[in-house]
């Protein structure tokens, strides 16, 4: 884990270890890592505790990055939710390359498109808070 996600966490850690754990080698922190945060979150604390852990983790990082306008809070939800929806399919618990491996999809930052349209995600209410999806209803509330 690189410094600044170090000295991020340092309060929490709970996120820390699992920071070094999915964190590159150059400490980025990208897609794949947030969904490998949210598979982590769902296996420890189940579903919604897992929502509001992630969200609240994110939060942590992007405001100690100085970047709090990174966080999107309908964003985070809904791929902690997809995330969740897929680990239940799972019985045999694989670690995340295998389910990655099984559940594509969910590398591809364009899925949530299926859900919702670029202006809703785009509104202030999403960024700050839950906007329901728009364009098709998630897979688990059709």
């Amino acid at each position: 884990m690189d410094r600044t996600h170090h000295d991020a966490t340092t309060h929490d850690s709970g996120l820390a270890e699992i920071l070094s754990g999915i964190l590159g080698p150059d400490g980025a922190f990208g897609h794949r890592q947030h969904i490998h945060l949210a598979f982590v979150a769902v296996h420890r604390h189940g579903m919604p505790e897992a929502v509001e852990k992630v969200c609240g983790w994110l939060r942590q990082i992007t405001a100690y990055e100085k970047a709090p306008q990174k966080y999107h809070q309908t964003v985070s939800r809904a791929w902690v939710e997809l995330v969740a929806h897929h680990v239940v399919t799972e019985p045999d618990r694989p670690e995340f390359d295998v389910f990655v491996e099984r559940h594509p999809a969910l590398l591809d930052k364009r899925l949530l498109t299926r859900h919702y349209r670029s202006a809703t995600l785009a509104a202030p209410e999403a960024r700050s808070g839950w906007v329901e999806p728009d364009v098709a209803p998630f897979p688990w509330a059709a």
